[in-house]
């Protein structure tokens, strides 16, 4: 059997390619990259795919049986097309499974809703495609908290507009795994599951990076619009504006929902404290 994961130059999807190597070996698994040199460090074959061209998934598709389309990280109007492309590709090629990577979150209420809602519609697609399918909808990534700690402990503080909203933190270490059981495993058929562990405060999240690093951070919360403007001013128009919707929907509890994660892999979501450590002893290995 073999299994195709797209973006596999990006962090998500080579961590997904090296979990599922240690299960399958890595002659059946294929990696699809818009640039393959940049995952030639993976070690297995890589095929060319952009999501904006139909032609070139086309050939990346050319005798695969299942495959994991890790979602596309362009403007909300452009991805639905982008992730067709995919889709459509696959059922020309025979395709029998698609595992897409979509994300928990509101439709409706924030400036990260249409990212959310597009990613619901690529859900629906693939539903209506004929073909198997899984869906995980991931929680927000730990990792980008941990890498930000030499600004917070800059700051000596944790701030954005989630007030005492709870999140459901992932790894992508955690993903990784519960997307090989979703690859490989029958029973995850026809399932949609929320790929999150257990939901957290920001000040819990403070104190758990205070245990770990030895820090002296503290939460301080900030208005929705005051954080916009902060991001806006930081990352541009774009990205600070949905940096900021992601809090706005943490506050507004789009981001506390039960976890589904034990169906994928068999076992609990690492709790965050164990989470955390684990994150930082990955990036300490790899430096």
């Amino acid at each position: 059997m073999k299994i195709a994961i797209t973006s596999a130059s990006g962090k998500l999807g080579a961590s997904i390619v090296n979990e599922l190597i240690k299960e399958v070996g890595d002659n059946q698994v294929i990696g699809i990259a818009r640039t393959p040199k940049n995952a030639k460090q993976l070690g297995i074959e890589i095929r060319k795919g952009d999501y904006n061209s139909r032609d070139q998934f086309n050939e990346a598709l050319k005798g695969i049986d299942t495959m994991l389309l890790v979602s596309g990280m362009d403007d909300p109007e452009k991805r639905i097309q982008q992730h067709r492309n995919v889709i459509d590709a696959a059922k020309q090629n025979g395709v029998k499974k698609i595992v897409y990577t979509s994300i928990i979150g509101d439709e409706e209420n924030t400036a990260f809703s249409p990212i959310v809602k597009s990613n619901r519609q690529t859900e629906k697609d693939i539903q209506a495609s004929g073909l198997l399918w899984a869906i995980g909808r991931n929680g927000i990534y730990i990792e980008p908290d941990i890498e930000y700690i030499g600004h917070y402990i800059e700051e000596g503080e944790i701030r954005n507009c989630a007030g005492t909203g709870k999140c459901s933190y992932t790894s992508r270490g955690e993903l990784a795994k519960a997307y090989t059981q979703m690859l490989l495993e029958d029973e995850h058929n026809g399932q949609i599951y929320n790929l999150g562990g257990r939901p957290i405060t920001q000040q819990e999240l403070a104190d758990i990076i205070n245990e770990v690093y030895g820090t002296r951070l503290f939460y301080h919360q900030v208005s929705v619009e005051a954080y916009r403007k902060e991001r806006t001013a930081a990352l541009g128009d774009f990205i600070g504006t949905v940096i900021a919707g992601i809090y706005e929907g943490i506050e507004q509890g789009a981001n506390d929902v039960p976890s589904d994660f034990e169906k994928a892999i068999g076992r609990p979501h690492q709790e965050p404290l164990a989470m955390v450590k684990a994150v930082k002893d990955g990036m300490t290995r790899a430096e």
